[in-house]
């Protein structure tokens, strides 16, 4: 499996088309390759400089899992007996954002803001045009840092491929496929996730499908298939310098947007929290920070790292 790895620099590209109804039309990695760094650097001057904020006290993971979940509010997983993996587990031998929050509704443009910093001028789940947005992003970033990404979503039905949706699989939950700068070669199935982590990319992100995100189907459903499916890594990432971050897109609507956010492995303090609000851009400026990749995409430019969790 060869992951997204770029070098080569090329000319900047326009900026996010107007939100609207959008439909597909075919990519390619060529093409991504040829826009990625100049367009990113550009974009990352007028953001700001990480180089110049990133917090000390951060580990430097060799590998990070994201995994996002959907549609559930804290009180909803949290100290709840249908989640026993996730309270059993990943509370217990890791650390819990007690006060983390999700930005907007409906689910698609929390994605893009976890992703990019920004809605991206998506404002609902409408299949996105594939490779519009030239924007930075978490992919575009590690990629200009020559370092790995690359991302697992059940139900993909081939690798990069850029449909709106297949049986329980939705496009909208996976914003690299808006970016012209991230390759769709880079966009796996599950089925390509490896037993070995040690080949795994710097980051990657995991999107399970509408059931097994807990958007269609329960709770104990979702739970069940992160112990199946992200367990044994993070058992080994505790002792080989890697981390597991568990999150979701938003909540019920019921509750201000307060979800679960999670973190697992090398360096996480055992059963420690924060009180601390974060919220998308926050994550993700602790995602950038914690790969080194020197860039801070859109409002992470003004979010801060998450503290007061490690050891």
């Amino acid at each position: 499996m060869a992951f997204a790895r770029l070098r080569t620099p090329g000319t900047p590209t326009a900026g996010p088309r107007p939100a609207r109804r959008r439909r597909l039309r075919p990519f390619t990695a060529l093409a991504t390759g040829l826009g990625l760094v100049a367009g990113s650097l550009g974009l990352w001057a007028a953001g700001g400089s990480a180089a110049a904020d990133t917090a000390a006290g951060l580990p430097s993971p060799d590998h990070v899992i994201v995994v996002v979940l959907e549609n559930h509010a804290y009180s909803q997983v949290i100290g709840r007996s249908s989640a026993p993996y996730i309270n059993g587990t990943l509370v217990a031998g890791g650390a819990t954002l007690t006060q983390s929050y999700a930005l907007t509704h409906p689910s698609q443009p929390n994605y893009y803001m976890l992703f990019s910093g920004s809605s991206q001028g998506v404002t609902d789940d409408s299949c996105v045009d594939v490779g519009a947005l030239q924007q930075p992003n978490l992919a575009s970033e590690l990629l200009a840092a020559n370092q790995t990404w690359a991302s697992y979503n059940e139900g993909l039905p081939a690798v990069g491929a850029t449909d709106c949706s297949s049986g329980n699989y939705a496009q909208k939950h996976n914003p690299w496929f808006g970016f012209g700068n991230v390759p769709t070669s880079s966009a796996y199935g599950m089925d390509a996730f490896p037993s070995d982590f040690t080949t795994l990319p710097k980051v990657s992100f995991v999107i399970p499908d509408l059931c097994d995100d807990m958007h269609d189907c329960s709770v104990g459903t979702g739970d069940s298939w992160l112990q199946t499916n992200l367990d044994a890594y993070a058992q080994w990432a505790k002792s080989n310098n890697s981390l597991l971050v568990v999150t979701f897109d938003e909540d019920n609507r019921l509750s201000g947007n307060r979800i679960p956010t999670l973190l697992y492995g090398a360096h996480v303090a055992p059963g420690s929290s924060t009180a601390t609000t974060y919220n998308h851009y926050d994550v993700l400026h602790t995602l950038e920070d914690l790969a080194g990749v020197n860039a801070h995409a859109g409002n992470s430019a003004n979010a801060t790292d998450i503290t007061g969790i490690w050891n």
